[in-house]
């Protein structure tokens, strides 16, 4: 093969190499949709990437040092991201400096391709130090392009991360505002029973109408920006996963079991979370997997039935709800487990583990006395809601009095 072929093909390879890198840039940070070309840049390096961080991860470490260490991968996966762009795009533009006839004066000693990426790096980051410099026409042109690129590339990434940081903020203070509802981990039968009270079930369906909501933004924000299934929540016993099961668990058992004016927001809420579930399995490729245990057996389901009906709750009395629930359950819990798999993360249970406290009842000052937040709150709502029933009924006693 001839020089003038070998510098051709260099320079078909380069430019190859910049429009892949400029379009999965493109795809990644400005296109606000999801992409279902099967070839990209940035899924290649996350499926090359995360399976062995995992694995070393859970070879290395255990308990709150593992879910650290996992939780490192989301953040410094966008960091090392940008840098094989950076450093793809600068040899590619040092293959097009090598492919003009490396025409680039140094004036140190250095010549050849290292002379051209060289150049290259300088050029890309803007640094302008002058010791290697263009001397031809072309290597001039594409050294102001590159430049122009180099420039708009930083600019770009300066404005992702915040959006990015932004909609992890929405995520997790959603969140962390479950604790208190659904208790930690998050269950569904802590959902429902925390809801018992006078106006409850308004609250539950305002409650339902919220995570609705939350789950169309957890769609959308994580098919347009994948990256950020892979950060994890801050707190122990929580996670996006965890929260949209429980969503899904909650409206599920509310459709299937319970005599409830909002059922029709439940419904939607299921549909919404379904959706979510199912398409973020598909832009990760994960197949629906069976379950290895079941979350709701036969045991815990009657421990179930039994703490909702000594909470109050209205149940529906024949076997139709068992059959229907199990149904709801089979179209959501394989796409959960595929996920749950995939990222490492514990799926929920329907029912709370005795004695477990939530994580706004604890600190590491309380760990020999920590606060009973249950009884605390019990208290409160006797008290709050047996006032204003006395009140109401001292209003109803006194006599109706005019002004003259």
């Amino acid at each position: 093969m001839s020089q003038t072929n070998i510098s051709v093909f260099a320079g078909t390879i380069g430019v190859l190499l910049i429009l892949i890198v400029l379009w999965d840039g493109f795809e990644t940070i400005v296109l606000p949709r999801r992409v279902m070309r099967r070839f990209r840049l940035a899924r290649l390096f996350y499926r090359a990437t995360w399976p062995p961080w995992s694995l070393a991860a859970h070879g290395l470490f255990s308990g709150g040092k593992l879910d650290s260490m996992l939780g490192f991968y989301g953040p410094l996966s966008l960091l090392f991201l940008i840098c094989v762009w950076a450093g793809a795009l600068i040899f590619g533009f040092g293959l097009l400096y090598w492919a003009l006839g490396s025409s680039v004066i140094a004036s140190v000693q250095i010549s050849g391709f290292p002379a051209d990426l060289y150049m290259s790096g300088t050029t890309f980051f803007t640094l302008g130090l002058g010791d290697v410099r263009p001397i031809s026409l072309g290597a001039r042109v594409v050294t102001i392009f590159e430049a122009g690129m180099g420039f708009g590339f930083l600019a770009l990434v300066v404005a992702y991360l915040p959006a990015l940081n932004q909609s992890f903020s929405r995520r997790e203070a959603a969140i962390s505002m479950l604790d208190a509802r659904a208790g930690s981990p998050p269950t569904a039968a802590r959902m429902l029973e925390r809801h018992r009270h006078e106006g409850g079930m308004d609250e539950l369906r305002e409650q339902f109408s919220m995570w609705e909501q939350w789950s169309a933004e957890l769609l959308e924000s994580h098919l347009s920006y994948p990256v950020l299934a892979h950060y994890r929540s801050q707190h122990d016993n929580q996670s996006w996963l965890a929260a949209l099961t429980v969503v899904l668990d909650s409206s599920a058992l509310v459709l299937a079991a319970m005599e409830d004016e909002c059922a029709r927001q439940a419904q939607l809420t299921f549909a919404m979370a379904r959706h979510a579930v199912v398409d973020l399995a598909a832009i990760f490729n994960q197949a629906p997997r069976k379950p290895e245990k079941d979350r709701l057996d036969q045991k815990e389901l009657a421990r179930l039935k039994l703490m909702l009906q000594s909470a109050g709750l209205k149940l529906i009395d024949d076997h139709g709800p068992e059959r229907r629930l199990q149904r709801l359950r089979e179209s959501y819990e394989p796409y959960v487990y595929a996920l749950a798999r995939y990222f490492r993360l514990s799926t929920p249970p329907w029912m709370p583990a005795p004695g477990e406290r939530d994580d706004w009842e604890t600190s590491p000052w309380e760990q020999k006395t920590p606060l009973d937040g249950a009884a605390v709150l019990a208290e409160w709502e006797n008290h709050h809601f047996r006032g204003a029933k006395d009140a109401r009924r001292r209003r109803l006693r006194r006599p109706y009095r005019f002004s003259p």
